[in-house]
């Protein structure tokens, strides 16, 4: 089940069931099942303090990812998006809004899944994937 909440931010418009539809698709054609994914919507400020609690990072992020699952075939967790820096890195590549909150909400799923992008050649792989997953949206 996909879940979309707001922490200290309203839920962007696009949190809807066409989203939903298009998350649980993707996780399909990756050959895994949908668990309980949890999308928590918040502000940099927000994401900032979780970044420092939980991974010692000092910075600003668009997203964090918690893998929840036991089994590879099962697909949960919780995903913290700062709406924010959605905002802000969309303005700064010119793209919509929902282009970019779309990306970043699979890159998190990707995650989930087993997908890094710690060095030159993972970041490829993201990407592509990323795109991949982007052009199955309705």
């Amino acid at each position: 089940m996909i879940h979309f909440e707001a922490i200290d931010l309203a839920l962007p418009e696009s949190a809807n069931r066409k989203t939903k539809d298009w998350i649980m698709r993707v996780i399909k054609q990756y050959g895994k099942k949908t668990g309980e994914v949890f999308f928590l919507f918040c502000s940099d400020n927000y994401l900032l303090h979780i970044n420092q609690t939980f991974l010692q990072h000092d910075y600003f992020t668009d997203i964090i990812t918690f893998p929840a699952s036991e089994s590879s075939a099962i697909i949960s967790g919780e995903l913290y998006i700062s709406l924010d820096r959605i905002k802000d890195n969309a303005k700064n590549l010119a793209i919509e809004f929902e282009v970019e909150l779309h990306r970043v909400m699979i890159h998190g799923v990707l995650h989930l899944m087993g997908y890094e992008d710690k060095t030159t050649s993972e970041q490829a792989i993201m990407r592509a994937e990323e795109e991949k997953c982007l052009s199955l949206r309705p």
